[in-house]
């Protein structure tokens, strides 16, 4: 991705592969991966909640890509910062998780364990039911959110070494 070193920044695509959109933010972690190469740390999780804790441990800031359903259009990207205020519990309402992303994030808050910046991008899904593969609107969704993730690590990057 070309970006200069330094914040240490962990991403973590989470979903479930076998219940269709539910696997936006794993496809959108394995295509950033692909980009990256081994310049940035880039995780695939199922989102169970102790073990994401353990994952973004260390991080200085942490980036959570996941499916949401909030009645937008799918394939629409919302960005949140979760560093000093809760995420829409709402948003989260799908998840196939043994719990939420959004209730991970407050555990990890409770627990002084949140790492210093936390923004979380939900794409829009449209199609949880079983089976593979992420609905066209999603699968589109998805290009968008890479190049946007790729965008805010760059940026968090060169503000951390502003060009003297």
């Amino acid at each position: 991705m070309d970006e200069p070193p330094g914040v240490n920044i962990l991403v973590i695509g989470v979903g479930n592969p076998y219940r269709r959109d539910d696997g936006a933010g794993l496809a959108a972690a394995r295509k950033l991966r692909d980009l990256a190469g081994d310049s940035s740390a880039v995780a695939e999780h199922g989102g169970e909640g102790a073990a994401l804790l353990d994952l973004w441990k260390g991080a200085a800031v942490l980036i959570l890509l996941d499916a949401v359903q909030s009645g937008a259009k799918p394939g629409t990207i919302h960005r949140l910062d979760a560093s000093s205020q809760p995420l829409p519990a709402a948003l989260f309402r799908t998840s196939t998780h043994a719990f939420s992303i959004a209730q991970a994030v407050e555990l990890a808050r409770a627990l002084g364990e949140l790492p210093q910046r936390v923004i979380v991008y939900g794409i829009e899904g449209k199609e949880f039911e079983s089976g593979t593969g992420l609905s066209g609107e999603v699968e589109e969704g998805v290009v968008g959110l890479v190049e946007r993730v790729r965008n805010e690590i760059r940026a968090l990057r060169i503000s951390e070494h502003p060009k003297g």
